[in-house]
């Protein structure tokens, strides 16, 4: 049954249950116009676009999309870019078309455009002018049959008054449209904004599909998560009680809005009506001066990027003190990092959890109690639990098994994907409960602490061994930077462990392979220790900072499994 233990640890002030809004995303933005319109809403490397700019930009490109494109109720659409103003007026428009926004990695390729036209049926994609030539083998196949194209340099500043920041070439590249014809399937973002069409009236509303969020899952081609408007709209409630703040304050958004972290913190700042200080990439030497300089004071990160950002000299040079809230998830925060973090920023970090299918985050750290390496508690209206992953029968306290969790802001299903709908969900108590497929428990508290993912668990000897546990400990060595731990074969023990490492800058000649495994071997049961350390320059991730960890398994392994091989 419904747990309410970690009520003893709740936030002050904010109420166990929610109503979810009856509005829409765009709803929200235009209140935040009507409130006030020449506060600036996107300040984009100097360049700032006032509330009442980003309202009229939407509306004039919805009304485009609809009169010159043909864009209908319910019809998806693809946004094909990396962080910049348009994405945010895109993001907008395709809901104010009563569209469904589909949102893809900007690292995506020609045959995943493909894929993603084909899968979601989207017809029309907005991108820009740096990726506008990985869309047209769609449009030469008839798969895409409109493409809208912008110029990042149209809304944004030239970084001047801004020394330590870094214009990204794709940014400060000149527009081509308006001195190149147009195919007859494009059309220039900043035309079709000149034209000044206003759109029809809206009739979608909060039951009706916002986005479908692509994700990757363990196996096969990426699934299609739906997401109403009243999911996002209900989460970025329950955030604004969580994490009570000033309107007249600013985020700080690196993340890529693409991803739906980085897409709840954008919407979070424009519902709220604060000012977004946008990057359109990370940049660790420019964070410390930007959060003086612009006082922000709420910043969504994730582990790489803090690891990196207190080893800058820049950070012990500025004041950072306008920073209140610091949280962040998707990969784990080691305690020795954490600790860190507070003692140079000032602030915890509150660590969170959830997953694309639960539109972000459905656990998160109560801020005047937050522990670390830890998940954080449900979140208002969720209900969280812990099964065995074989029988589905509930766990108890401190008890190893999959988190599963029901809540208002769950998706609705894999789009045209019955079969994976039918998996993600279990039904316990006559509720229909996501199963997350990592491993984890609660304590005593009701807190909940995440041990891995469920098919990431390693094999040795009969004995289970889960990465994250291992990571954190070699985190604890101060020479090491970033930390990956995989499974590969062993002659042996069938499976063992193999940690990839990215020494710091400052790590000195004594450290070496056979030093970590005994700085391990001090802390871990035996079995759970590294057999083998490889000390690496950086390891691959995805845009939103998630190690690709799976990618460094496979590789390993069959290089494991060749050396295997007699001679």
């Amino acid at each position: 049954m419904t747990s309410t233990r970690h009520h003893a640890h709740w936030p002050v002030g904010v109420p166990h249950t929610l109503e979810a809004p009856e509005s829409t995303l765009f709803d929200r933005l235009e209140e935040a116009a009507r409130r006030a319109p020449e506060k600036t809403a996107i300040d984009y490397y100097g360049r700032a676009t006032s509330f009442r700019e980003l309202h009229q930009s939407v509306l004039n490109l919805a009304g485009y999309m609809q009169q010159h494109l043909g864009v209908r109720r319910g019809d998806r659409v693809m946004l094909l870019m990396q962080n910049c103003p348009q994405f945010i007026v895109s993001f907008h428009a395709i809901q104010r078309c009563d569209a469904v926004v589909v949102s893809l990695s900007p690292m995506s390729t020609p045959d995943e455009i493909d894929y993603f036209a084909e899968d979601s049926g989207a017809r029309v994609i907005i991108t820009t002018q740096d990726m506008q030539a990985r869309v047209e083998p769609a449009m030469a196949k008839g798969l895409v049959t409109g493409c809208i194209v912008g110029a990042c340099i149209d809304m944004a500043g030239n970084s001047e008054g801004l020394p330590f920041l870094a214009v990204p070439d794709f940014v400060r590249e000149a527009r081509q449209m308006g001195g190149m014809p147009l195919r007859r399937q494009e059309h220039d973002f900043a035309g079709t904004l000149a034209a000044g069409i206003e759109p029809r009236p809206m009739e979608n509303g909060p039951d009706d599909l916002a986005v479908i969020a692509y994700t990757s899952g363990t196996t096969g081609k990426p699934k299609g998560a739906m997401l109403k408007h009243r999911a996002f709209a209900l989460g970025v409630a329950q955030r604004s009680l969580w994490f009570a703040g000033s309107p007249d304050c600013s985020d700080l958004i690196v993340l890529p809005m693409n991803h739906v972290a980085g897409m709840c913190a954008m919407n979070q700042a424009v519902c709220e009506g604060r000012t977004i200080v946008l990057l359109a990439r990370w940049d660790a030497a420019a964070i410390p001066a930007l959060i003086e300089l612009r006082r922000i004071d709420r910043w969504a990160a994730v582990t790489p990027m803090l690891v990196e950002l207190m080893g800058r000299p820049e950070l012990a040079q500025h004041d950072i003190s306008s920073l209140k809230r610091l949280y962040g998830g998707a990969t784990a925060m080691p305690e020795s990092v954490a600790r860190e973090v507070e003692q140079r920023f000032g602030v915890p970090f509150i660590e969170c959890y959830g997953m694309t299918e639960t539109c972000g985050s459905s656990h998160m750290n109560p801020p005047q109690a937050p522990r670390l390496q830890c998940g954080g508690i449900p979140q208002i209206n969720v209900d969280s639990r812990v099964i065995d992953p074989e029988t589905g029968a509930e766990l108890g306290p401190n008890e190893a098994g999959e988190i599963v969790m029901h809540c208002a802001m769950q998706f609705e299903g894999y789009w045209n994907r019955p079969d994976a709908t039918r998996e993600a969900f279990i039904e316990i108590d006559g509720k229909r409960f996501v199963r997350s497929g990592d491993i984890g428990h609660y304590d005593e508290d009701g807190y909940f602490y995440i041990t891995d993912r469920l098919k990431r668990m390693i094999n040795a000897s009969g004995l289970k061994v889960w990465p994250a546990e291992v990571e954190a400990c070699v985190y604890g060595h101060p020479a090491v930077q970033e930390a990956c731990v995989i499974g590969v074969p062993d002659d042996k023990r069938g499976e063992t462990v193999k940690a990839l490492v990215v020494l710091k800058a400052s790590a000195g000649e004594g450290t070496t392979p056979q030093a970590l495994i005994e700085f391990v071997r001090s802390r871990l049961a035996a079995y759970k220790v590294p057999r083998v350390v490889e000390f690496v320059d950086s390891l691959p991730k995805t845009g939103a900072g998630k190690v690709l960890w799976r990618q460094l398994q496979e590789e390993h392994r069959k290089r494991a499994a060749r050396d295997l091989q007699p001679a």
